[in-house]
C-alpha cells in the first residue's frame, strides 16, 4: 500500500461510485490517489496517506466525459429558436464566418469552464469553422484547456463543400482537401498517445453534407496512418436518408461503409434515425455514437434509439453538443435528459439512473478509445467530481446516486483532474469565472449577442 512519504492524499467519508465493470459503490468509502492517478479505492479500515480530506457524506463519480461539442457556438446562443436543423444552419453559418482565434479562446474558456462546474473533466470539441485567413483556432482551444485544467479532445475539423457546390456553408468557410489534410497534419501535432494524455487530436469531418467522399476517404486515411480517430455527424434528421441516397446512392450507415468509416476508431454524433440492421451493424463494427439528447430536442430533430444501441452492443457516450442547439454547457444535466428520453421512449424501466451515469463516464471514455480515464479505480486517472449531499435537493431521498440524477445539484463541489483540483466549493480553481464571462460576452457582441 502506498505510504505517506510518496504525497499521496485519501478522501474519505464519501459514497464511491467507481463505475467499474462490477458496478461497485462504497457507501462510507474512500479513495486514496497519488502520482495523478487512482491508487486505491474501498469501504472500511482506509490505509495511511499524507494528507486526508473529509468529503461529508459527499457522493463521488468518475468525472464526466463529453463525446461531442462545438465550444464557439456559445457566442451565439438562443438563435433561430423555433428552427428546424436546416433554418438554424441557415441562419448561423454565415454568422460563424467571422470566428477568429480570440472570439474561439474566450468560447473556449467559457464552454469548458461551464463543463467543469459540471463535473466536466474530459471534452471532446468537435470544431469545423475555419474562415480564410484566420489561424491559431484548435490552438486557442487547446490553450483554454490547459489554463482551465481539464483534458480536452480537439478536432481539427473540416468542410470542402460549400453554397457553391450546392450546399450550405458559405465559401468562406470551407476549405480545399490538400489544405485541410496538410493541417491536419500540422495540428496533429498536438496530440499525445497513450495513457494520461491532456490533449489529444481527432480528425473530424463535419457531415457527408459538407464533405466530398474524396475528404471522407482522405481523412481516413491521414487518420489511421497518424493513429487518431475518426468523427462525423450522421443521421441527424428524417431527411438525411434521402439527401444521402440522392447524393451518394447510399443511405447514411451504406455510405460509412463505403468510405471505410464503420470501425472501431469512430464514433459518430446523432445517429438519430437509424433502423435495426443500421443498429446491428454499428454493432458488429463497433463504430460508436454520440448521444446529444437535448439538442435533438432543441431542434426538434428526434430522438436517437440508445436502449436498441445499448442491447445491441454500440458503445454509447453523451455529448452536450453547442451551446447554439443546447443553451447549457452541462453534463450532469444532459445525463439526466438521457434518463428522462429513454423513458419517455421506452417506459419506466428503459433505462436505470446507474446506467444514465454509466453513459456519461464509462460510456464516453469507451468512445473516445480510452481506458485510463471514465471510472474510479486503481491505475486510472485520478480524475472525478465531489457532489454534496446537505443541500436542498438530496432531502428526503434514500438513495443519493438517484438525487444525483433525478433532484441534485447542477454545480460540482469539487473537480479533481489528474489529481488536481480544479473545481474547489463549487468555483474555478485557476481561473476566475466573472472574468471569463466578461471577456466571452465582449466577444459574443461581435456576433450579435445583446
Amino acid at each position: 500500500m502506498t505510504g505517506p512519504a510518496d504525497h499521496t492524499t485519501l478522501f474519505t467519508n464519501a459514497h464511491v461510485v467507481t463505475m467499474d465493470d462490477a458496478g461497485t459503490e462504497h457507501a462510507g468509502g474512500w479513495l486514496l490517489i497519488g502520482q495523478g492517478g487512482i491508487q486505491a479505492v474501498g469501504g472500511g479500515r482506509p490505509p495511511a496517506a499524507r494528507e486526508t480530506v473529509d468529503l461529508g457524506g459527499a457522493v463521488v463519480t468518475p468525472g464526466l466525459v463529453n463525446v461531442h461539442h462545438h465550444l464557439y457556438q456559445n457566442l451565439t446562443r438562443t438563435r433561430a429558436q423555433e428552427g428546424n436543423l436546416l433554418e438554424w444552419l441557415q441562419a448561423l453559418l454565415p454568422v460563424w464566418a467571422g470566428l477568429d482565434a480570440e472570439a474561439e479562446y474566450a468560447a473556449a474558456r467559457a464552454g469548458l469552464a461551464e463543463l467543469a462546474l459540471s463535473g466536466c473533466t474530459t471534452v471532446f470539441d468537435h470544431h469545423y469553422v475555419f474562415p480564410h485567413g484566420r489561424t491559431g483556432l484548435v490552438e486557442a482551444e487547446v490553450q483554454a484547456a490547459r489554463e482551465l485544467g481539464v483534458r480536452i479532445v480537439a478536432a481539427r475539423g473540416s468542410m470542402d463543400m460549400g453554397q457553391s457546390r450546392g450546399a450550405l456553408p458559405p465559401d468562406s468557410i470551407v476549405e480545399d482537401v490538400d489544405r485541410i489534410l496538410a493541417d491536419t497534419e500540422r495540428v496533429a501535432r498536438l496530440h499525445e498517445p497513450g495513457p494520461g494524455a491532456w490533449v489529444q487530436v481527432v480528425v473530424a469531418p463535419c457531415t457527408p453534407f459538407t464533405a466530398t467522399r474524396e475528404l471522407m476517404r482522405e481523412s481516413a486515411g491521414l487518420a489511421r496512418r497518424l493513429g487518431l480517430r475518426l468523427h462525423t455527424h450522421l443521421a441527424e434528421t428524417v431527411e438525411d436518408e434521402a439527401l444521402c441516397v440522392a447524393w451518394y446512392g447510399y443511405r447514411p450507415i451504406d455510405y460509412l461503409a463505403e468510405v471505410e468509416w464503420l470501425a472501431p476508431d469512430v464514433w459518430c454524433a446523432h445517429s438519430i434515425h437509424l433502423g435495426a440492421a443500421d443498429v446491428e451493424r454499428l454493432a458488429r463494427t463497433r463504430t460508436g455514437v454520440a448521444h446529444c439528447p437535448t439538442s435533438n430536442l432543441r431542434l426538434g430533430a428526434g430522438v436517437a434509439p440508445i436502449r436498441a444501441m445499448l442491447d445491441a452492443g454500440v458503445p454509447v457516450g453523451l455529448g452536450v453538443d453547442g451551446p447554439a442547439s443546447n443553451e447549457r454547457s452541462d453534463m450532469l444535466g444532459e445525463a439526466r435528459q438521457a434518463l428522462l428520453v429513454a423513458r419517455g421512449q421506452g417506459g419506466p424501466a428503459a433505462m436505470t439512473v446507474r446506467q444514465a451515469l454509466r453513459l456519461a463516464t464509462r460510456g464516453g471514455a469507451a468512445v473516445l478509445g480510452r481506458a485510463d480515464i471514465g471510472a474510479i479505480e486503481p491505475g486510472r486517472c485520478a480524475d472525478f467530481a465531489v457532489w454534496r449531499t446537505d443541500g436542498l435537493a438530496f432531502g428526503g431521498a434514500d438513495d443519493v446516486v438517484a438525487a444525483l440524477l433525478l433532484s441534485g445539484p447542477y454545480r460540482v463541489d469539487r473537480l479533481y483532474v489528474g489529481g488536481v483540483p480544479v473545481v474547489l466549493d463549487g468555483a474555478l480553481t485557476r481561473a476566475d469565472e466573472r472574468e471569463i464571462g466578461r471577456q466571452h460576452r465582449l466577444q459574443a457582441r461581435r456576433f450579435g449577442a445583446a
